[in-house]
């Protein structure tokens, strides 16, 4: 089980570096096609519905400008692909916002490399919930990049948060790729009396079996907390020194409208490391 085409969503913010960096190296690991895609970020409704007038410049000076943008994200894109070594990469750019976008795209990709949110970097392309967004809708893995840190390697030392939930399960299932190359996997398991029927009479014990099949290397701790949840695992990561926390993404939404749950929002707020999460 390998990734074929990874997909990175690239742009003109400060870490766009970063996350071709960490795309590639996985993209090469697994002899993978990388995608770099640019958005405009104006929604692909506005022009099938017509609503774009050329004839006002102001507007054609905008979507001139975000254009040029987009332009610059995929050439630089380009450069670094080819500097890092990838073998088979390609670059695009669409006329959607980012959600829009990088969304429908994911759908034809194994992994989808995104950046975290930095409220202090807004984009005119990228709006602030796109991680959200993307974990909910995509329908694929997606690996969150911290928006500071460097992260020449996420898979060395990846921690698991595991509560045996649907989410927890996709994911997992989704980062074996990245799992089998690590020289030991964490797997972290949170208040487990809390949900017996779940974790069994030996928590952690089934995943680790069914990792150590893949030819993982498994280690299961178990914690007592009465703290929040998503604090308690960034503090465990840390003390793990751990590269990549794999994890499910909960909570559900309706068009724009975000509604995560609490451990999902604080990881993404406060993240310090490549975090994977699914739906």
């Amino acid at each position: 089980m390998t990734y074929k085409t990874v997909l990175v969503h690239v742009d003109e913010s400060s870490r766009s570096d970063m996350r071709i960096q960490v795309a590639a190296g996985i993209a090469k690991t697994d002899d993978a096609h990388l995608i770099g895609t640019a958005v405009t970020g104006v929604s692909r409704f506005i022009y099938q519905d017509g609503n774009i007038s050329a004839s006002d410049p102001n507007l054609t000076i905008h979507l001139n400008f975000l254009r040029e943008r987009a332009e610059k994200a995929v050439a630089n894109f380009n450069k670094n692909a080819a500097a890092l070594g990838v073998q088979s990469y390609e670059s695009m750019i669409a006329n959607d916002e980012a959600g829009g976008g990088i969304g429908l795209q994911a759908r034809y990709s194994d992994l989808v490399v995104i950046g975290q949110t930095n409220r202090d970097e807004p984009s005119p392309s990228v709006l602030p919930d796109f991680p959200e967004y993307i974990i909910m809708n995509s329908g694929r893995p997606v690996l969150i990049v911290p928006y500071t840190g460097d992260f020449s390697t996420v898979t060395k030392r990846p921690l698991i948060s595991w509560d045996a939930s649907r989410e927890a399960t996709r994911a997992v299932t989704d980062a074996i790729p990245l799992l089998k190359r690590a020289d030991l996997v964490q797997v972290a398991i949170f208040n487990p009396k809390a949900f017996p029927d779940a974790h069994g009479e030996q928590p952690g014990g089934d995943i680790a079996l069914f990792l150590s099949r893949h030819g993982i290397k498994v280690e299961v701790s178990v914690h007592k907390t009465t703290t929040d949840i998503g604090n308690a695992l960034l503090s465990l990561s840390h003390d793990l020194n751990s590269d990549m926390i794999v994890m499910g993404g909960y909570g559900h939404s309706r068009f724009r409208e975000m509604i995560i749950g609490g451990v999902t929002r604080t990881i993404l707020e406060s993240m310090t490391i490549p975090v994977l999460m699914s739906h």
